[in-house]
């Protein structure tokens, strides 16, 4: 469960720091990387949206 966990909080912060330089510089660098809306851009999008999902659960073990 540990590496589930440790994998999620990396792909949340891959994300972070991609809506940060499309707010700043208007600069995707998903798209950048894969292509505007290729199929594996679409693969990343899906798996830092679940990621950020699967961290909702990390909110209780903050607080135990």
């Amino acid at each position: 469960m540990k590496f589930i966990n440790i994998i999620a909080l990396t792909l949340v912060i891959i994300g972070a720091i991609n809506w940060l330089l499309v707010g700043l510089f208007e600069f995707n660098l998903v798209d950048a990387i894969f292509g505007s809306l290729s199929i594996l851009a679409r693969i990343i999008y899906i798996l830092v949206g679940v990621a950020g999902l699967w961290c909702i659960a990390l909110y209780s073990k903050i607080a135990d």
